[in-house]
């Protein structure tokens, strides 16, 4: 009889320390980079711009949060409609899917803004109605914009998703005697949600770097203040470095909150 095999138990890895020395001298680097930043450049526009920039950056959270929502809501029925049909409306879907996925966002939001804006105006009647103080805007345009491409985007992460999902629980639920939308509510989309959730990290990163694009349509987001600032004090790098350090903060909080998000949601094998 042969001798029993011994397998040796797991032991998890030891925290790496902060104190190794590939370590220490990236930290010294980063914090002579910052001393030079701070000590050797221009910052005294700062306190003229501040109110400017904490508006800019309160439109640009409000554009993210917003059309991110507004996006996902409108990506699920288009993620529905391609798997479960029926087949013209499955068409249809894909259809606006690949439409709004091969062409570029700027196209889409002159469109918007330059075309139909300046048809609406043509109308005495939308002239005249209560929604012509927000259609001569150009906050709704930006916001539609960056919403379908959001949804486009998203929807065909959901189609995968809601295609992903094993059909044994899906039959286990109708089995059970579940109607349809009770099935759709508590097995179908929540399962789909959670394997979306990395990509939709990443989406929702994607989203906030598209944001800027809504200042070129008059819209006062954090980098058309800095736009304005390099045109009033002639200075290129200040301005651009302080944006950079703003979206790379923001973009910092979403993946944070979203790996936190994954963490509290049950990981189900598939």
């Amino acid at each position: 009889m042969s001798d029993p095999v011994l397998v040796p138990t797991f032991e998890m890895p030891k925290a790496r320390s902060l104190l190794e020395p590939h370590r220490l001298f990236l930290m010294a680097l980063a914090a002579l980079l910052v001393f030079c930043v701070a000590w050797f450049m221009r910052w005294d526009w700062l306190p003229r711009y501040q109110t400017r920039l904490i508006y800019g950056l309160g439109e640009t959270i409000l554009l993210l949060f917003s059309t991110s929502f507004v996006g996902f809501l409108i990506a699920v029925p288009l993620g529905l409609a391609q798997v479960t049909g029926p087949r013209p409306l499955a068409w249809l879907a894909r259809g606006f899917c690949t439409l709004i996925r091969g062409t570029p966002l700027l196209l889409q939001l002159w469109l918007l803004y330059y075309g139909l804006g300046s048809l609406f105006a043509q109308f005495p009647e939308i002239r005249s109605s209560f929604l012509w103080p927000y259609l001569r805007q150009a906050w709704p345009y930006g916001f539609v914009a960056l919403t379908i491409s959001f949804a486009a985007y998203e929807g065909e992460v959901m189609r995968g998703a809601f295609a992903g999902v094993p059909r044994g629980e899906l039959e286990a639920a109708r089995a059970y005697g579940m109607r349809p939308f009770t099935l759709f509510r508590r097995i179908w989309l929540p399962r789909a949600i959670q394997r979306t959730l990395p990509t939709l990290t990443g989406e929702t990163v994607l989203q906030l770097k598209s944001t800027p694009l809504v200042a070129t349509i008059t819209v006062v987001d954090v980098y058309s203040v800095i736009s304005k600032v390099r045109q009033d004090t002639f200075l290129t790098y200040e301005p651009l470095l302080l944006l950079a350090l703003i979206y790379l903060l923001l973009t910092g909080i979403l993946v944070f909150a979203f790996r936190q998000l994954e963490k509290r949601v049950p990981n189900r094998g598939a």
